[in-house]
């Protein structure tokens, strides 16, 4: 059984940073691609960003381009999303993916395995 189990969310100020880890289990790290969607109060989730089974390509969603980078430690079977010049917009509750078709996709339908989540809240 896989399982993502995420951390690293809380308060910050704008402007700050914050790193998210997913920690995965029952699945290599190399066998999925991976990814970070969110969600704010009231609005639909959105993806964030991606990384592929084999880590050479990454894919954001343009608000955060630039911003956040994503990444993967295959010895920790971990992922992670570095998170920089957060802004209050950035708020959200935020999710780690994982899609056994392994392309560093944006669409949520193509991830089968989901974390329960981590609250970012950004303060202006």
């Amino acid at each position: 059984q896989v399982q993502l189990v995420e951390s690293g969310g809380g308060l910050v100020q704008a402007g700050g940073s914050l790193r998210l880890a997913c920690a995965v289990s029952g699945r290599t790290i190399t066998s999925n691609a991976w990814a970070w969607f969110r969600q704010a109060p009231g609005k639909e989730r959105e993806f964030v960003a991606a990384i592929s089974r084999d880590g050479a390509i990454t894919n954001y969603a343009d608000s955060v381009k630039g911003r956040f980078i994503i990444s993967r430690d295959n010895a920790k079977n971990q992922f992670y999303l570095q998170m920089n010049g957060l802004n209050p917009e950035d708020t959200a509750w935020y999710f780690c993916a994982g899609s056994p078709r392994g392309v560093a996709t944006n669409t949520g339908l193509y991830y089968s395995y989901w974390g329960q989540g981590t609250q970012v809240t950004v303060s202006s």
